[in-house]
C-alpha cells in the first residue's frame, strides 16, 4: 500500500480566465479574426465556413435579435437540435445576451422535453425541424397543440406555460419564428443594449443548464456559469497543446459537455477551428472530414473510434494531419487505444475523466503519458482543481485504497436549478462535489476509476440512469413493480435490463414494454432485454440486490464484462 493522504491539487502554469464566453468570443476575434472558427461540412454543398471575425459578428446580430424578442437577462433559451452552426451560434449569442442556454438532448421525447422545458421554466425554443426519425415539430405540436394558432413569439401553452417563443432551424411552421430571421430583428437599440450588457455581465453569472439525474430519478439542471465552463474548455485546450493552427473534429454532441464545452470552449480560448462533420456520428462522414479538413485533433468516445477503425473503407482516408484527440465516456481497452495511436496517427490522444456537474473534466491524461497510463488511469489533477478520495464515514483514505471521488474548485456546478435540497446532497458545507464513483490514486497521483455508487449505466458513453426509466415504465397501467440496471455489452459496453413485475390478472409482452417507451424516451433508455418474474431478490432488511439480477443475467446471456487493462 502507498503512504500518505489520496488528495491532490492541481498546478497551474496559467491562471483562470476572468471573463465571460461573450468576451472571450470578442477576444478570439480579435485576435485571430480572419482564422477559421467553425466549419460545418454538412450544410450546404461546399459546407458551412465562418471566421472568428464572422462568428463573432454573427453572435451578435443574433444577439441582439434575441432581446429584440423580449428575452431578458437571466431568461433561459433551449436548444433542441444535433450539430449545426446554428447550435454553436445560439451558445456564444446566449452568453452574448446575458441568456442561460438549456442544453436538451436531442434524443429526447415528449415526457423528457416536457418535463425539462418546465423545470427550469424555458422562455424560448430553438428547435431542429426533423432529423431521420426525429420530428421535433411533430412533438411540440403534441405538447403544445396551441402553436398552429399562435402569433410567432407569442405562445401560450397548457402544458408549456413558460414558452413564448419557439426558433424555427430550416422551416417555417406556423406559430414559430425562422432561425434565419432573428438577427434582423434587433436595430440599433439592441445593439446599445447589448454592447452595455458586456459590461455588466459577470463570469460568476449562469450561461448553461444541462440535465443530469442519479438514484433519484427525475432529471436535475446543472446549472453551470460562464467561469465553470469557459476555464474547463481552456485548460482542456491546453491539456491537448490546442493552438490558432489546430482543427478540431468534433463528431460527439454539442447538447453535451464534451461537445460544448471541451469541444467550442477549447476552440474559442486557444484560435483552434470548430469541425462538424455532419449532425449526427457517421462513422464515414467523420473520417473524410478528418482528412479532407486537415483536422488535428478528434474527439470521441470508444464506441465511435472503434466504429471508425472498423469501418471497410477505413483504408482510404488519408489521417495523417491527426497529432491529438480525447477519448472519453467510458473505458478505453487497451487494444483499441493501440489501434487509435498506431492506425490512426493519433500519438497525443488523452484520456478525460469527470461529471457535468464539474463543467466537466477534472483529471486529464497527458500528451506524453505512456500508453499503458493512458489506458489504465485517466490521468492527473487538472489545473486549480483539488480531489480527495474518502471513505463512508468522509474520511481521507491512503494513496492505493479505493473510495469515493470528490472535487472542489472553479469547475463545481453553482447547483441543480431551484432544487437546494438535491444540491446539498451532493455538494457539501466546505465545497466537495461528491460524484459517487469510485476511485484510487497512485503514489505519482494518477488516478483510476475503478467502480460506481451510483447506479449507473453508461451505454455508447451516454449515460442511462436506472431510476429515471424505472419510474417512467411504473406508469404503466399493468407493471407494478420494476427493476432496471446494466449488463455487459461487447459492443456499447452496457446495455440495459428490465425485471418487471406484472400486476395480478394481467398480461404483458417485451413488445408492448418497448411500445410503450418508443417516442416517448431516448432510444438508449429502452431496455434492451426484458424479464417477467415474481420477485426481485432481497436482502433481509428488504433491500433490492441488483447485483444478483445482474449475475443472473450475465449467466442467462453468457455475458461477462470487456475486460480493459
Amino acid at each position: 500500500m502507498v503512504s500518505g493522504p489520496s488528495y491532490v491539487s492541481g498546478i497551474a502554469e496559467a491562471p483562470l480566465l476572468g471573463e465571460t464566453i461573450g468576451q472571450a468570443l470578442d477576444r478570439a476575434a480579435a485576435r485571430w479574426p480572419d482564422r477559421p472558427a467553425l466549419i460545418d461540412r454538412a450544410q450546404g454543398a461546399l459546407g458551412l465556413r465562418w471566421s472568428w471575425r464572422d462568428l463573432a459578428e454573427r453572435a451578435d446580430s443574433f444577439a441582439a435579435g434575441l432581446l429584440a424578442l423580449g428575452l431578458q437577462p437571466g431568461d433561459r433559451i433551449g436548444i433542441w437540435s444535433l450539430n449545426r452552426a446554428e447550435w454553436a451560434l445560439t451558445q456564444f449569442a446566449a452568453a452574448k445576451a446575458g441568456l442561460i442556454l438549456v442544453t436538451v438532448n436531442p434524443a429526447y421525447r415528449l415526457h423528457e422535453l416536457e418535463y425539462a422545458l418546465n423545470l427550469v421554466g424555458c422562455a424560448a425554443l430553438v428547435t431542429a425541424t426533423a432529423f431521420k426519425t426525429s420530428d421535433y415539430l411533430g412533438m411540440l405540436n403534441t405538447l403544445a397543440p396551441e402553436l398552429a394558432a399562435a402569433e410567432p413569439g407569442r405562445l401560450h401553452a397548457v402544458k408549456l406555460p413558460t414558452l413564448r417563443r419557439i426558433i424555427q432551424i430550416g422551416g417555417t411552421a406556423p406559430g414559430t419564428i425562422p432561425f434565419d430571421n432573428v438577427a434582423g430583428l434587433g436595430g440599433a437599440a439592441e445593439r446599445d443594449r447589448l454592447a452595455a450588457l458586456a459590461g455588466t455581465l459577470q463570469f460568476d453569472d449562469p450561461a448553461n443548464i444541462q440535465f443530469t439525474s442519479g438514484t433519484t430519478g427525475s432529471p436535475k439542471g446543472v446549472t453551470l456559469s460562464h467561469h465553470n465552463i469557459l476555464n474547463n474548455g481552456y485548460f482542456v485546450g491546453r491539456g491537448l497543446a490546442l493552438g490558432e493552427q489546430d482543427r478540431i473534429c468534433i463528431p460527439v454532441p454539442l447538447y453535451h459537455c464534451f461537445g460544448m464545452v471541451m469541444g467550442n470552449l477549447a476552440a474559442v480560448t486557444h484560435g483552434a477551428a470548430m469541425v462538424y462533420p455532419g449532425e449526427g456520428f457517421d462513422p464515414l462522414a467523420t473520417l473524410a472530414t478528418v482528412a479532407e479538413e486537415r483536422c488535428t485533433a478528434l474527439y470521441g468516445v470508444p464506441t465511435m473510434f472503434i466504429a471508425m477503425l472498423d469501418h471497410p473503407r477505413f483504408g482510404e482516408f488519408d489521417l495523417g494531419s491527426l497529432r491529438t484527440g480525447i477519448m472519453a465516456g467510458s473505458p478505453c481497452p487497451i487494444e483499441v487505444m493501440k489501434r487509435v495511436v498506431g492506425q490512426m496517427n493519433i500519438g497525443e490522444i488523452t484520456i478525460c475523466y469527470g461529471m457535468t456537474e464539474t463543467s466537466p473534466v477534472s483529471f486529464q491524461s497527458a500528451v506524453d503519458d505512456t500508453l499503458e497510463r493512458r489506458v489504465s488511469t485517466v490521468g492527473r489533477i487538472h489545473p486549480h482543481l483539488e480531489v480527495k478520495i474518502v471513505d463512508p464515514e468522509g474520511r481521507i483514505v491512503p494513496r492505493g485504497v479505493r473510495g469515493e471521488l470528490c472535487t472542489r474548485g472553479y469547475s463545481v456546478m453553482r447547483g441543480y436549478w431551484d432544487q437546494p435540497d438535491k444540491t446539498s446532497e451532493v455538494v457539501d458545507a466546505a465545497g466537495w462535489m461528491h460524484s459517487g464513483d469510485l476511485a484510487v490514486l497512485d503514489a505519482e497521483g494518477f488516478c483510476n476509476i475503478v467502480g460506481r455508487i451510483k447506479d449507473l449505466v453508461i451505454r455508447g458513453g451516454e449515460n442511462v440512469y436506472p431510476r429515471e426509466v424505472e419510474e417512467f415504465l411504473y406508469r404503466h397501467p399493468k407493471i407494478q413493480d420494476v427493476q432496471v440496471f446494466g449488463v455487459p455489452d461487447p459492443k456499447y459496453g452496457e446495455e440495459l435490463c428490465a425485471w418487471i413485475r406484472i400486476r395480478e390478472g394481467e398480461g404483458l409482452t417485451a413488445e408492448e414494454v418497448r411500445g410503450f417507451c418508443d417516442g416517448q424516451i431516448a432510444h438508449q433508455k429502452i431496455p434492451r432485454y426484458i424479464r417477467f418474474v415474481d420477485a426481485f431478490p432481497m436482502t433481509v432488511t428488504g433491500k433490492i440486490q441488483k447485483f444478483r439480477m445482474r449475475q443472473a443475467m450475465e449467466e442467462e446471456l453468457g455475458l461477462k464484462a470487456a475486460e480493459t487493462a
